[in-house]
């Protein structure tokens, strides 16, 4: 009887990434409400849970490096701060969230993914959503799971 040898291809192991709590930038003059920081948890819990799902990536804690993060610039504005903070975790990349807040109808959705050895932007991301809601926001970031940061094999490697 002929022995059979299995030719599959090892499986890749998850990429570690810090996924950082997601910032608002509000220029509506509307001021921010205790709603929108609820959503802006909700969104990065989403974050962190969807690519885990995914097997590709294996979310890291970001809870070690809150206090230093928010001792210095949001890291919206300084990309090497957001990869700084990935590396001292452990991490391979860094996901940098903004919600750009221009009305209570028009908000944006800004993501970028980060090489946390060099800084480097691998991908960035938006949605415009209309609507200053739950479902809005949550809608958003699944459509840009889907759609962007897990489109494809390679999506964000």
């Amino acid at each position: 009887m002929p022995l059979l040898l299995s030719a599959a291809a090892p499986a890749r192991a998850a990429t570690t990434i810090l996924v950082l709590d997601p910032e608002l930038r509000d220029t509506s003059g509307e001021g921010e409400t205790p709603a929108q920081q609820r959503r802006l948890a909700m969104i990065g819990e989403q974050l962190r849970k969807g690519l885990a799902a995914s097997g590709r990536y294996s979310p890291v804690d970001p809870a070690p490096q809150r206090a230093r993060l928010a001792a210095g610039p949001a890291p919206g504005t300084c990309p090497s701060c957001a990869a700084e903070a990935a590396a001292a975790l452990g991490a391979q990349l860094a996901l940098v969230t903004v919600v750009h807040k221009v009305s209570n109808l028009i908000l944006g959705i800004h993501i970028v993914m980060l090489d946390a050895a060099s800084g480097e932007a691998r991908g960035a991301w938006q949605a415009d959503i209309r609507g200053n809601t739950d479902e809005s926001w949550r809608h958003g970031i699944a459509w840009l799971l889907r759609h962007r940061l897990l489109a494809g094999p390679e999506a964000g490697h």
